[in-house]
C-alpha cells in the first residue's frame, strides 16, 4: 500500500474535522452561538479544502506529459 503524502494527510485531517463538525451540528445539542461559531469554522475549513485541492490540481496540470503520451 502507498504511502500517504503529507498533503494528502492534512486533507484527510480536514475532511475528518468537517465531519466531526457536521456530526456535532446534527445533534441539536448546540446552543445557538455555538453553533454559529462551528458553521464559522467549518467555513474557514471547506475554504482550506478549497484551496488544498486547488494547489493539487494545479501541481498535476503542471506535470510533464508521459512519453507515451508524446508520441500520440
Amino acid at each position: 500500500m502507498p504511502r500517504m503524502s503529507t498533503a494528502e494527510a492534512d486533507l484527510d485531517a480536514l475532511i475528518v474535522r468537517l465531519e466531526r463538525a457536521g456530526e456535532q451540528l446534527r445533534t441539536g445539542e448546540l446552543s445557538a452561538d455555538a453553533a454559529a461559531t462551528l458553521v464559522e469554522e467549518c467555513a474557514a475549513l471547506a475554504g482550506e479544502v478549497s484551496a488544498q485541492l486547488e494547489r493539487r490540481a494545479r501541481a498535476g496540470a503542471e506535470e510533464p506529459a508521459s512519453a507515451q503520451g508524446t508520441l500520440l
